[in-house]
């Protein structure tokens, strides 16, 4: 069976080390390209000129926040339209969080405690197994 992740470029925005790791390491073992990017400016930038299958962003980063980065996104151009965000958090989703993730679809919400990493993974994999990509 083929894996839907191979050769899928992923970018990840994490402030912390740790989780970083952990997700760019599990995206690696299943076959995506996986750009890292430690704040929000670097990860708007190289999401514009990378163009990845799909970004995972943390809200709470130096520089420029998650939510700023989604919208910047969205802005920038048709593939920024289109393209899936995933934010992955700790912050529980107040109405102005949910305001900006539900009108900038197609987006999807994680709490990172309510989580695995194995289903991260698979909500990454549903991105590509929607009929509009």
């Amino acid at each position: 069976m083929e894996n839907i992740l191979s050769n899928k470029k992923i970018l990840i925005a994490e402030d912390e080390p740790a989780m970083l790791n952990a997700l760019t390491d599990k995206f690696k073992r299943e076959g995506s390209i996986v750009i890292g990017a430690d704040n929000g400016k670097s990860a708007l930038d190289l999401a514009i000129k990378e163009k990845p299958d799909v970004v995972m962003l943390d809200i709470l980063m130096p520089q420029m926040s998650g939510m700023e980065v989604l919208s910047g996104i969205r802005n920038a151009s048709d593939w920024g339209k289109k393209v899936p965000i995933i934010m992955l958090t700790n912050l529980s989703p107040n109405e102005e969080i949910m305001n900006g993730v539900t009108k900038d679809e197609p987006s999807y919400y994680l709490i990172k405690s309510d989580w695995k990493l194995y289903e991260v993974v698979e909500k990454v994999r549903d991105c590509f197994r929607s009929p509009a990509l």
